[in-house]
């Protein structure tokens, strides 16, 4: 999978429903908040771009509402009927 740099983070792309990822509206709307966060789902709706952190259980930020084996979950519940969205994995150096 690809990789990208976002304010000095790297993130591997791992998922890209629908041709979802969008670099620009990325970091448009990233702010330090995700910076804890082990993964960001983006899903788009309405022509505009909700990005949300995931952790895994490892992460001291954890909590089940942010549990990242529950992404689909969220999509299927929180996102547009077939909406497009991607998720990204930060990588630790």
């Amino acid at each position: 999978m690809k990789t990208y740099n976002i304010e000095n983070n790297n993130y591997e792309l791992i998922k890209d429903y629908k041709n979802a990822f969008d670099l620009e509206a990325i970091k448009e709307r990233y702010t330090e908040y995700f910076l804890d966060y082990d993964y960001i789902l983006g899903d788009w709706a309405y022509g505009k771009l909700r990005l949300k952190g995931f952790c895994t259980k490892e992460n001291p930020k954890f909590k089940p509402i942010n549990d990242i084996s529950k992404a689909e979950d969220y999509i299927k519940e929180n996102g547009a009927y077939d909406c497009k969205y991607f998720i990204l994995k930060k990588i630790y150096d």
